[in-house]
């Protein structure tokens, strides 16, 4: 059992602090002005005949403000409470004067177990949690508690820690969620890679013998053979280099993405009627062909999946400048925040992956509106043509 112990606390020890952290804000600021403000009145006006009243009141002021880096240094803050509490034990010894009692504004050390828990480093969280349970369970036992009460402060305790435990294993949850949207986006995204590639090749070793049998007769048409063989070569490497892991998944890739895109107008089935229209002088590389025709079907499932009330959505890919945007509206109620849900995050994910930027909320006059400007070429093969 000894070993089991050993082993639980030793891994516990090596997890990381959890991202997310962020530093006091000014609503931590008015939480620690706001509790001052109350330990004043309680000693001063609300109780008055408390032992030590004074001794207490400078005890938790004096630890008060390192709540402020509760969630960035949340192992400072369990040292700052623990070294008040052991000179307040030795200013009541050496001073010969009664115990100081527990202000009722001091419940807000409660936050110092589950910040531990909940934003610490494994090895922080469990020396920290060990010196605060040591001095608080030292106060348990040395003050002339009944046993009920004893247990009830126990159970507190441990019902904060528990809570910041919970609230640790959930945001832990989310973010495991989050990591297997990307990567299931940099596999979709792979696969597409895969068929271009192959068409890429294909068209190399066409002009590599094209250009192989005009060779001897006419040098000039050997010479653009080989140009394009240089330029399907550089879009293939340029293309490669997009992608950040080659793996496969079990998704059939469209062979012709905006083509593809065309269809859902005609392809929409039962629900809000779909609208594409596609520019015309659009020369877009196929990872970011797919890419667009990705964040459609996305964008329309979940016009489909979330708004209310949605009679039609829109399509619409255009050029600005040198790159492309797509553009999906609906005419719906959307029940869903911008920030919420993987398809938004899965989108965003695949835009920024090409180079690109995506945003998705509310559209003026309702309904909802996603936005996604990209490149319309890949720009390591554009630096590279001549």
């Amino acid at each position: 059992m000894l070993t089991v112990l050993r082993s639980f606390v030793g891994s516990v020890r090596r997890l990381p602090a959890p991202p997310g952290a962020r530093p006091a804000g000014r609503s931590d600021i008015a939480l620690v002005a706001v509790a001052a403000v109350l330990a004043v009145v309680e000693v001063t006006l609300l109780r008055p005949d408390l032992p030590g009243r004074w001794l207490s009141l400078v005890g938790f002021l004096a630890w008060l403000p390192s709540l402020l880096v509760r969630r960035t240094r949340p192992a400072a803050t369990a040292l700052a409470f623990a070294a008040v509490m052991v000179v307040l034990s030795v200013v009541q010894r050496l001073g010969d004067v009664d115990p100081p009692g527990d202000l009722h504004t001091a419940v807000l050390a409660l936050l110092i177990p589950y910040s531990l828990v909940r934003w610490a480093s494994g090895a922080d969280a469990v020396s920290g949690l060990a010196l605060f349970l040591l001095v608080a369970g030292s106060s348990l036992v040395a003050q002339d508690l009944a046993a009920g009460d004893r247990l009830g402060g126990a159970a507190v305790l441990v019902a904060a820690t528990m809570t910041g435990l919970a609230l640790r294993a959930r945001a832990m949850l989310h973010t495991r969620q989050l990591e297997d949207v990307r990567r299931l986006e940099r596999e979709r995204l792979a696969r597409d890679l895969h068929d271009t590639v192959a068409h890429h090749l294909t068209a190399i070793a066409i002009s590599a013998q094209a250009g192989l049998a005009v060779a001897e007769t006419r040098p000039a048409a050997a010479r653009e053979a080989l140009r394009r063989i240089d330029e399907e070569a550089t879009r293939t490497l340029a293309e490669t280099r997009s992608v950040v892991r080659m793996l496969r998944t079990d998704d059939d890739p469209a062979r012709r993405p905006l083509d593809d895109l065309t269809a859902m107008a005609a392809a929409a089935g039962p629900g809000p009627a779909v609208e594409v229209v596609v520019a015309d002088d659009l020369d877009l590389s196929p990872t970011v062909a797919a890419t667009v025709q990705r964040i459609a079907q996305e964008s329309v499932a979940n016009a489909r999946r979330h708004a209310t009330d949605v009679t039609s959505v829109r399509v619409q890919v255009a050029r600005r400048l040198d790159l492309v945007e797509l553009t999906v509206t609906d005419d719906g109620r959307s029940a869903m925040p911008a920030d919420r849900g993987f398809g938004i995050l899965g989108m965003t994910e695949r835009a920024e992956l090409v180079g690109g930027r995506l945003s998705a909320g509310p559209a003026v006059g309702g309904g909802w509106k996603v936005v996604a400007l990209l490149p319309s070429r890949d720009r390591e093969l554009d630096r590279r043509r001549p």
